[in-house]
């Protein structure tokens, strides 16, 4: 059984927030805290948010917080924001504004 949090529209792309999430997962929960906290990108803060927030549902529910780990981490894509921005003679261009879903699992090590 597993503890999960998630952020659904994060206005980052999927692709940015992916490498934040490949680098925490499968780490104990520890330590994947302070990777977060020391990551220079954008995207880690987002991720912690979550990651803390799997790790209050897990605390709510009783688990034991030593012995957890990032089971899975996913950043999914979600739906673009058009916006419109002018270009010469008369016409516009559609800038598209990424969104992703970003989700963290934990579970407890067994043993």
């Amino acid at each position: 059984m597993g503890y999960r949090a998630s952020h659904s529209f994060a206005r980052i792309s999927p692709r940015k927030a992916g490498l934040i999430m490949d680098m925490i997962r499968g780490l104990p929960l520890e330590e994947a805290l302070r990777a977060l906290d020391f990551s220079p990108r954008r995207a880690a803060k987002m991720v912690a948010k979550v990651l803390r927030s799997a790790m209050a549902n897990a605390d709510e529910q009783e688990a034991d917080l030593e012995a957890l780990y990032v089971a899975d981490a996913q950043a999914d894509q979600g739906p673009a924001l058009r916006r419109v921005s002018p270009r010469a003679r008369g016409a516009a261009d559609i800038l598209r504004r990424p969104t992703c879903h970003l989700s963290v699992e934990l579970e407890e090590t067994k043993g």
